[in-house]
């Protein structure tokens, strides 16, 4: 009986680290379209029901300090994979991106691009949240959909809430209105966290799973 006791007791520490190694922090922003629309309480009721804890949340306008901080130019990958991805959609339109967005350059159309997702998310208000819980990044990546609303299978945030696409938003010399941002991995999500919000303004506090999957 002593030993299934220890046993009992082994197994609930190692379950204990489990979880607490498995945890993460994410941050999410609601970009201006899905404010402007009234869709934040719908959306963030999609995460609370998978279980995924805000920690911090604040509504703000975003300064073009921030945005620059946020959207950097030079992170060359990011500015690079934008430029190439509009390409890589033009050419499947059939469309001349060098007639369109006068260069076919991957760098050159990325730093337009970024320059119109600072315009985008400093034209209003958003609201930005920590979300925290096992497997947090992959799964709001997963929850958020496809960056183009027009690839997001249905069932996604943007594939329910958004029709955009890439076309649209090059051919209005704008960015993709795609509702939301949502770190992409664990090194950008430290990153952005500590970026918008300061270590007092989150929160620590156990949700009613969280004892049950202990």
């Amino acid at each position: 009986m002593k030993y299934l006791q220890n046993e009992q007791r082994l197994v609930y520490i190692l379950l204990i680290i489990y979880f607490s190694t498995m945890k993460e922090q994410t941050l999410v922003v609601f970009k201006p379209d899905a404010v402007s629309r009234g869709l934040v309480g719908e959306i963030t009721a999609r995460f609370e029901r998978v279980g995924l804890k805000i920690v911090a949340a604040k509504m703000m306008m975003v300064t073009r300090v921030l945005a620059d901080k946020h959207y950097p130019d030079t992170r060359e990958g990011f500015i690079n994979g934008m430029g190439k991805k509009t390409l890589e959609n033009y050419q499947n339109l059939g469309i001349d991106a060098g007639k369109e967005l006068g260069s076919n350059d991957p760098h050159e159309i990325g730093l337009k691009i970024r320059e119109w997702l600072v315009e985008m998310i400093t034209s209003g208000p958003v609201l930005t949240m920590v979300l925290e819980g096992p497997h947090a990044i992959e799964l709001v990546r997963k929850m958020v959909g496809h960056t183009l609303p027009l690839a997001a299978a249905p069932g996604t945030i943007r594939g329910d809430y958004s029709f955009d696409s890439s076309y649209l938003a090059n051919t209005g010399k704008r960015p993709i209105k795609n509702l939301l941002h949502a770190s992409g991995t664990l090194e950008e999500a430290k990153y952005e966290v500590d970026l918008w919000f300061t270590q007092n303004e989150i929160m620590s506090y156990e949700r009613v799973e969280e004892k049950m999957m202990k």
